[in-house]
């Protein structure tokens, strides 16, 4: 179970895929949030979202969710996801699933950038 796509290939499927985006998640993309693709997660990466190191991590969200927000706020570290290759191509069988999964994980780590949490994103079918 795997499949393999040229870092160009999958770097194009992600900004097809930034680019189908509904327009609210499109603009939070365009101004707020820096996507990054990320050959695999670091260590601390995997830790903080409490997996080992032999465990897949499709992507991550790092950053202040827009609910967790004020108005009195200090200087904030940018948003950023980071989207991982070789996790998620060990995690499908196909490139047309490759593909999919790439949207379905920019679209949960979006989630929590607008302050989803895990059951909220279940309920929305990309959990």
């Amino acid at each position: 179970m795997s499949v393999e796509m040229s870092r160009e290939r999958f770097a194009g499927v992600l900004e097809q895929a930034i680019a189908r985006l509904p327009v609210e998640f499109r603009r939070a993309v365009e101004l707020d949030v820096r996507v990054e693709l990320r050959d695999q997660p670091t260590r601390e990466q995997l830790r903080s979202v409490g997996l080992e190191e032999d465990e897949l991590l499709l992507g991550l969200y790092e950053g202040t969710p827009l609910t967790e927000r004020g108005i009195d706020a200090g200087p904030q570290l940018p948003d950023v996801i980071y989207i991982f290759r070789h996790d998620l191509e060990d995690a499908c069988d196909s490139v047309e699933e490759l593909e999919e999964e790439i949207r379905m994980t920019l679209l949960h780590e979006l989630g929590h950038y607008f302050g989803y949490d895990e059951g909220d994103l279940d309920r929305l079918g990309v959990g």
